[in-house]
């Protein structure tokens, strides 16, 4: 469980097949200190109360994360939430693409070692694993799997940005920008 006396890396590191979750949290909450010096050693309620949030707030936030932590996850498949596939089918339709399914695996890229690409795919590959979410079908590339097994796809709308947002358990670092991982 978490609690207001852990700092923000104990969070992080205490709990890393959760970690990109948690760390979208709390950036949505207003606390930009993923990352930051201060994650180190300050724990969750100072960086909250010296953020200007009152005591409600660190409590709900911390009902939040260990709301995230209760959520079951299935590491023997790639799923997508039902706002994922909604948005992704609406841009199907919008590009004259309905019916095919996503693409979706990483290369080799970005600061930490691999970055995620998702894209249009009309049919599956030989050298493909398929999955299916809502109706949908995924597309990977068979090699990337291993890698690959537990993603959850989601979107996000936000003041901070909108657009599909990939956790990976198996992720075992990210960048600072949020854009490439390594295993």
């Amino acid at each position: 469980m978490i609690s207001r006396e852990m700092t923000i890396e104990e969070i992080l590191s205490n709990f890393p097949h959760k970690s990109q979750k948690l760390a979208q949290e709390l950036t949505n909450t207003g606390l930009h200190c993923v990352g930051c010096g201060a994650a180190t050693w300050e724990t969750l309620e100072a960086g909250m109360l010296g953020h200007g949030f009152p005591e409600e707030a660190i409590d709900q936030l911390v009902g939040r994360l260990n709301t995230i932590l209760a959520e079951k996850m299935d590491l023997s498949t790639i799923s997508m939430t039902q706002k994922a596939v909604e948005k992704y089918q609406k841009i199907l339709t919008e590009e004259g693409k309905a019916g095919w399914a996503l693409r979706f695996g990483d290369k080799a890229g970005g600061c930490s070692g691999f970055e995620y690409f998702l894209d249009y795919s009309e049919k599956a590959k030989e050298d493909d694993e398929v999955f299916h979410a809502h109706g949908l079908e995924i597309h990977i590339n068979k090699k990337m799997v291993p890698r690959l097994l537990g993603v959850e796809i989601d979107y996000v709308d936000g003041l901070n940005g909108s657009g599909f947002k990939i956790s990976n358990p198996n992720a075992k670092g990210s960048c600072g920008c949020g854009k490439s991982q390594s295993y």
